[in-house]
């Protein structure tokens, strides 16, 4: 790819951006947040015609074509938010278009059959029956890379396909991407996971503001350096699952902080086939605390939180939060609005679907379920709004700072920042934080650690979930592991590691446990 430029009106995406990658070679592609990295990969994937320069795969000049083209000619991408269709099963959307037939009807017995073969072979485990709005975000994933091998992709792009993986999960994708090169193989990993790229890449490829600014050989360079040339300075690489635990700031509390602002006692969340995927939980936050709650991407994390966050009921057992006043609300008698009014803050594992209208503008954005805080009589205080959002746009840095851009228009990093300055602006006692990084760059990981951080010597207690162990070992101050919908063990951040926990998480451990330390109960409302 060469010279390739690509704007959408007067926005743009790619300014004389090149690429080369070789065969049989995993090309690592970085960069931070609406550098223009998927921009570039959806120009080679067909998507996008670029408006300037050319494309070549195997010597052929291919700008412009299409994606049944690049399809055809063996070229695949996993996009970072899945392309799916949820009414249809795992088979049906793995075969979609190329589905095998029996006479005059579709074969379902075969595709289910070749996406059973697929899934066993690759490691990526997945049922080919299920339909796949029944799916956790980690097992969307898996779909999408088997999709894409399915079709026969030889060049296979991959845009950020760890987020949502466990430490297993993603050496077995290594192994899968390691068999695809030595098989001849194009693999190109759009990451913001630095010790991936070190891992797995032979050379590296970094974008910034649209252009290609630096091309390294993975063996010629550091973590440091690739982090350097995405963003323009020195960054604070603070995901180290080696380093010690993270030092607490004592918090201003009274005695009374020794009790949890958050207690959990016996939750039970079910489907609506009556099973539980959340099974009897316990677990208490302190002022001052952060849980991480790490597993596999599937076993009740997802609705466990959400049944915390009021958005799923739950079946059985009692969910307590202390106010500022030290009174106490028990949280199943009330409603999303009514639970962030007592002071819980919620950030969701996905922007898109639950934290983000991408129509509405930043500013409306950061004010959802808040609009009764910013109305005046029966109609909407605009002053008031716009002044929250310039205000929200300079303390978290979102960019660009134009409250009046719908949220579509945003880079993801910055998304992701639009919902963190919302549920973290104003006053909170507790905060749900589920894949709070999910899919940003470094930058932005780095200024969302730091939020979290600040709010924890803040003296507020943090539920943090994450599919990044990493960022569990790097950020908490006890961990727990869910499997099954159990927490399976929990240990302070001292004697954790991705060792101790890696068996917990695949089920080795299967007894429950409380994550509740030896500290006062709250007493009953």
């Amino acid at each position: 790819m060469t010279g390739i430029g690509k704007a959408f009106g007067a926005v743009e995406a790619n300014r004389d951006a090149s690429l080369e990658v070789g065969r049989g070679e995993i090309h690592a592609l970085v960069g931070e947040n609406g550098a223009g990295k998927s921009t570039l990969m959806r120009v080679l994937a067909g998507l996008y015609a670029p408006n300037e320069g050319t494309v070549e795969v195997r010597g052929r000049d291919v700008t412009g074509w299409s994606t049944s083209d690049a399809i055809r000619a063996g070229v695949g991408m996993v996009h970072q938010h899945f392309m799916l269709i949820p009414t249809l099963t795992v088979a049906e959307n793995l075969t979609l278009g190329s589905e095998p037939v029996r006479g005059l009807q579709l074969d379902r017995a075969a595709s289910e059959r070749a996406t059973r073969e697929l899934s066993e072979r690759t490691g990526l485990r997945v049922d080919p029956k299920r339909q796949v709005s029944e799916l956790s975000v980690g097992e969307l994933q898996r779909v999408e890379i088997l999709k894409a091998l399915y079709r026969g992709a030889e060049v296979l792009i991959l845009d950020e396909p760890t987020a949502v993986l466990s430490p297993p999960e993603v050496q077995e994708l290594w192994t899968v991407l390691r068999r695809l090169r030595d098989a001849g193989g194009t693999i190109i990993l759009i990451t913001h996971k630095l010790d991936e790229v070190m891992a797995i890449s032979e050379k590296v490829t970094v974008m910034q503001q649209g252009r290609t600014v630096a091309w390294l050989r993975t063996a010629e360079t550091t973590p440091r350096e690739i982090a350097r040339a995405m963003v323009g300075r020195d960054v604070a690489l603070a995901l180290d699952a080696t380093a010690p635990a993270p030092k607490v700031t004592a918090s201003s509390e009274p005695a009374s902080s020794n009790l949890p602002l958050l207690s959990v006692r016996d939750l039970t969340v079910s489907t609506a086939l009556r099973n539980r995927c959340v099974d009897g939980v316990s677990l208490d936050i302190a002022p001052g605390e952060i849980l991480g709650i790490a597993g596999v991407e599937g076993n009740g994390q997802t609705e466990l939180v959400e049944a915390i966050a009021g958005l799923r009921p739950a079946t059985a057992g009692s969910i307590t939060l202390r106010g500022s006043d030290a009174s106490q609300h028990d949280l199943r008698r009330l409603d999303v609005r009514q639970r962030g009014d007592a002071g819980l803050s919620y950030i969701p594992e996905d922007r898109h679907r639950r934290g983000l209208i991408l129509e509405y503008t930043v500013a409306d954005n950061l004010i959802l379920g808040r609009q009764h805080h910013f109305s005046s009589g029966a109609q909407l205080d605009r002053a008031r709004i716009g002044r929250n959002a310039q205000e929200q746009i300079r303390a978290f840095d979102i960019r660009p700072a134009d409250a009046a851009l719908p949220a579509r228009a945003l880079s993801g990093g910055n998304q992701q920042k639009v919902v963190i300055a919302r549920e973290m602006g104003r006053e909170f006692q507790v905060l749900l934080a589920s894949q709070p990084t999910r899919g940003v760059d470094v930058g932005a990981i780095e200024f969302i650690h730091q939020q979290l951080r600040e709010a924890r010597a803040a003296g507020k207690a943090i539920l943090l979930v994450s599919a990044d162990l990493a960022e569990i070992l790097a950020l908490s101050d006890r961990v727990a592991v869910m499997y099954g919908g159990r927490i399976v063990t929990v240990m302070p951040r001292s004697e954790a590691s991705a060792e101790q926990l890696g068996p917990y998480m695949t089920g080795v451990g299967s007894s429950s446990v409380d994550a509740t330390p030896d500290r006062p109960r709250p007493t009953s409302p």
